[in-house]
């Protein structure tokens, strides 16, 4: 049997692009409803997808589809194939679905093309509020299952990790389903409904604001209240007497802060709950929550202690304000050194919304995390620790659908990528559970050559965008979109993403 043929079982065909091995049969698509039955053929269904960096986006039909078209389009050094819908070699026992070669500014390159079964794999969430969304170690969920837990948090930010294997295989085939569909739906971009143990529920999705219990977030605060007070003391000065910034993590108060003091700021007698840190800084003022500064109160006056009379007088005027500017109010000392709240003088309108326009939209990031390990590196050489170490020597520039990915330090090649970096809907699944995700190794092929690379199996990139399938393919391609690049991230093919470009600019 050829290997473009797939096994057969009556009238339905196996496709081998995954563990679970379905049978399918005529008109019908596999369980990840990424391959289908085409009158006895296996075909791959979604479009391949090809990054351009012309200015139109176009639709390219292949040469089964379209037997005229020659394939001229653009120039081949504004074209990269990515991995989206390029198929899998499970479990890479042989080449990768493509290997491309090209010539860029005069050097032979070559990129190996694969959508890689991550069972290892998670996401890593970061959401803009300053709301409390659950204690630390909390577990997230979705549909009721747990799906990952919330994790240390970060200027301005509430973190949540999501996935991982144990999560996706390590319980039950409910919570393992409900994790892969979760992370399927946050790496496309996707509105994702997540619940908190002893916290709040949220909506998430990348590139977009985060909604907590409700309330979408509009901004990010602009800095812990010490920071805040560092950058706008000198623009309240002479304007008001005291001011305090309610913080959950660092409440300010700049008649105590350097930033004050350095101004010649006049002490007020202010005492304020809460543990004392460095002079004007101030931690645990209240609880985590929802209210000022991502506490829990709804009173500010409430982290106050009596004024000292020694130093506060009646008259004494004090605005107090959160670190994202939405909550403000101001107070006047009465003769028993109470704060009495009176409306907002004009004069402090103009510093206070200097505040809210330094802070940044809130928004949701979701990053995807994999091990790029395992035999999918077989599908690029025959000596896989050769690729590992030309990934980390950097002769190798690894992609994800075009999109620039940070290797993590220490063993292996443990990749982490914006997703909104990559095209739309770039991930699929398939049911063990795991997530499909594009990867592509690019380098000079007088590197691949070294490392062992699948030489014999390299198609041009002409014959790539055509659509003529290498021998080691088993399945048939549709179609293919093309898809205008994102200038924010690095051309994939250039030389700057690679070591040898020292060597080469030193030579010219």
């Amino acid at each position: 049997m050829q290997m473009n043929e797939p096994r057969q079982k009556d009238d339905k065909i196996r496709c081998d692009a995954c563990p679970v091995m379905c049978y399918i049969a005529e008109g019908r698509s596999g369980a990840c409803d990424r391959y289908a039955n085409d009158k006895g053929k296996l075909v791959r269904v979604d479009p391949l997808k090809i990054i351009e960096r012309n200015k139109e986006v176009s639709l390219v039909p292949f040469a089964e589809q379209q037997k005229d078209w020659d394939g001229a389009i653009i120039n081949r050094e504004d074209v990269f194939v990515t991995a989206i819908g390029a198929g899998t070699t499970y479990p890479d026992y042989k080449p990768a679905p493509f290997i491309i070669g090209s010539k860029v500014d005069g050097v032979d390159i070559v990129t190996v093309v694969t959508e890689g079964i991550y069972s290892y794999c998670g996401v890593k969430v970061k959401i803009d509020t300053d709301r409390h969304i659950g204690p630390e170690k909390s577990s997230v969920r979705s549909n009721g299952e747990p799906i990952g837990h919330v994790t240390t948090g970060e200027y301005g930010s509430q973190m949540l990790s999501i996935g991982g294997v144990n999560h996706l295989t390590g319980g039950s085939k409910k919570e393992g389903r409900a994790t892969c569909s979760a992370m399927l739906s946050l790496c496309n971009q996707e509105a994702v409904e997540l619940s908190i143990d002893g916290g709040s529920t949220i909506t998430v999705q990348a590139g977009k604001p985060p909604i907590v219990n409700g309330i979408t977030e509009e901004r990010m605060r602009v800095g812990c209240g010490s920071a805040t007070i560092g950058m706008f003391a000198a623009q309240w000065k002479g304007l008001v007497d005291e001011v305090v910034i309610v913080d959950d993590h660092i409440t300010g108060v700049v008649s105590e802060h350097q930033a004050g003091k350095v101004i010649d700021w006049q002490e007020t007698g202010i005492r304020i709950k809460g543990r004392k840190s460095t002079p004007g800084r101030y931690f645990q003022v209240a609880e985590p929550g929802n209210g000022w500064g991502g506490t829990n109160i709804d009173d500010p006056l409430d982290i106050l202690e009596d004024f000292n009379p020694k130093f506060a007088k009646p008259g004494q005027t004090l605005l107090m304000i959160s670190t994202t500017g939405d909550q403000f109010a101001f107070y006047k000392l009465n003769n028993e050194l109470q704060p009495i709240q009176y409306e907002i003088p004009k004069k402090l309108i103009a510093p206070i919304t200097r505040i809210t326009e330094n802070c940044e939209p809130a928004l949701c990031s979701v990053l995807f995390v994999g091990g790029a390990g395992g035999s999918l590196r077989a599908g690029v050489t025959e000596n896989p620790v050769l690729l590992t170490r030309s990934v980390r020597n950097s002769l190798t520039n690894v992609t994800c659908g075009g999109a620039p990915v940070y290797i993590w330090p220490g063993g292996g090649i443990t990749l982490m990528v914006d997703v909104t970096r990559m095209p739309q809907n770039s991930f699929g699944y398939v049911p063990t559970p795991a997530l499909v995700a594009p990867i592509e190794f690019t380098m000079r092929r007088s590197d691949y050559e070294s490392l062992g690379g699948h030489t014999g199996h390299v198609v041009s990139i002409d014959d790539a965008i055509k659509g003529i399938l290498g021998p080691q393919n088993d399945h048939v391609l549709t179609d293919s979109t093309i898809e205008l690049y994102k200038n924010q991230n690095p051309w994939p093919t250039h030389s700057y993403n690679f070591k040898w470009r020292e060597n080469r600019r030193k030579d010219e």
